[in-house]
């Protein structure tokens, strides 16, 4: 006879949700992420996020680069919100999923173009929590900023979410939800 555990959540297979927001130069912009297809707090049903990949491009998939005519860095910022923003915001914040950013630069200047160190960083991101990340809210925001020494001008950041659905008593999913609200 199978045994049932008290307390457990009904699982699905892990599933990708993906996003794309163009950073402009001096300006914050963000996109929608709609989960109203895996995300219904009366139905019980959440959101497990589990991973995030994310990727740094321009306009036509190209990986980016740095403007080299002086010594210079240039930096985009992201961040994945449970609520809308109007700018970056720190991880104080409860609706902060994740948050991350891509540094490129270049201490030569013109006698060797393009970056010569280049980091990235998921400062805050679910695959750093035991369990993922639980969503109840049915969208995200993802947001993000650039500098202005991108060879290529805006910047695409493009991430890649790992998820799963579970159930959990409406109590707890409407208590988490307005946690993230």
């Amino acid at each position: 006879m199978p045994r049932t555990r008290t307390g457990s959540m009904a699982k699905s297979d892990s599933f990708f949700v993906r996003s794309q927001v163009t950073a402009t130069s001096g300006a914050f912009t963000e996109t929608e992420i709609d989960l109203g297809a895996f995300v219904d707090v009366q139905d019980k049903t959440i959101l497990r996020v589990h991973n995030i990949a994310v990727q740094y491009t321009d306009s036509t998939g190209i990986i980016v680069d740095i403007t080299a005519s002086t010594a210079t860095n240039a930096a985009v910022r992201w961040q994945l919100n449970t609520q809308s923003q109007t700018a970056l915001v720190t991880a104080d914040d409860r609706s902060v999923v994740s948050t991350g950013s891509f540094v490129l630069y270049n201490n030569n200047s013109a006698t060797q173009n393009g970056a010569n160190a280049i980091n990235e960083t998921l400062d805050m991101s679910p695959q750093d929590w035991t369990g993922g990340y639980l969503i109840a809210v049915e969208s995200l925001f993802l947001g993000g900023e650039r500098d202005a020494n991108f060879a290529s001008g805006d910047v695409d950041v493009t991430i890649v979410m790992e998820c799963s659905t579970e159930t959990m008593g409406v109590n707890q999913a409407m208590a988490l939800a307005m946690s993230q609200q």
